[in-house]
């Protein structure tokens, strides 16, 4: 959990200092590129049979919504403080309830409902709608949150039958034509200065996956999503101290109502889970 933290701020700063030169499907494509040139030294390693898979339909619907969710991401990285992407980025888990509700069939329990109740909660804190204009960002990253969490529902359907090196692969595989024909109607040149932005951002995109995968593999949900919520203070003090961005008490108080609601959750599917 702790190389989630690094990795997670690692890539919102490249993220912000590549937005400076060039544009988000750039960004996203070349975090596809490098990570997947990683990935193609353990697929060497393995051998071609390691990433074969009878269910490319579903690897496709999942990376067209993982693939929003990056953009709208690094978009709004490069709108809105790192702080309110993060703390806007915690509702993830509800939209994923709410739409295995929806779609998967399954019950929509106390739980569940406290999450929603107390993320929409939170959310309308963070936003603050009526207070001044809900900037176009929030609502980017708010749509990124959404799409992540059709990507998550997909990928717990996914790693019953391929491998996390399968679902990586064909994520970035899919990533590099997404982001690389859209990029070219607008397309900058890298300069030297941004090679090794280009590189964090690749790398620490790889390393994220791969610490939150091992990480609940390690421990149990209960203790992980704790200290994920570290996240939102370790990036709001990398924005105060680097990029001047002002920490603001509401943002905090919706994030951690928003943190309430899910943490409550998963405590009770665990407990429902472990009993007899």
């Amino acid at each position: 959990m702790g190389g989630v933290l690094l990795s997670f701020s690692g890539m919102a700063i490249a993220g912000r200092e590549l937005s400076d030169t060039m544009n988000t499907f750039e960004i996203v494509f070349f975090r596809a590129l490098v990570a997947l040139l990683i990935i193609l030294v353990f697929v060497a390693r393995e051998g071609r049979s390691s990433i074969l898979t009878p269910h490319l339909s579903i690897h496709f619907l999942r990376n067209i919504f993982h693939f929003g969710g990056q953009f709208g991401w690094f978009l709004g990285i490069s709108l809105l403080p790192f702080a309110t992407v993060f703390a806007i980025e915690f509702t993830i888990p509800i939209w994923a309830a709410l739409l295995a509700v929806i779609f998967l069939g399954e019950r929509m329990n106390q739980g569940r409902v406290i999450a929603l109740v107390t993320g929409i909660i939170g959310v309308l804190i963070i936003l603050r709608p009526g207070a001044e204009i809900v900037e176009l960002g929030s609502l980017l990253v708010l749509a990124a949150s959404a799409c992540y969490a059709v990507a998550y529902i997909t990928t717990k359907k996914i790693s019953a039958v391929d491998t996390p090196l399968v679902v990586v692969f064909y994520m970035n595989l899919m990533h590099l034509p997404l982001g690389l024909i859209p990029a070219l109607f607008d397309w900058n040149m890298p300069v030297a200065a941004d090679i090794p932005w280009i590189l964090l951002v690749g790398v620490t995109g790889l390393s994220a996956h791969y610490c939150v995968t091992r990480a609940f593999v390690l421990a149990d949900a209960t203790l992980m999503i704790p200290i994920d919520f570290l996240r939102l203070p370790v990036i709001a003090v990398v924005g105060f101290l680097f990029y001047n961005e002002p920490v603001e008490i509401a943002l905090f108080a919706g994030a951690i109502i928003i943190f309430a609601g899910n943490y409550y959750n998963i405590r009770l599917e665990v407990k429902r889970g472990s009993e007899p």
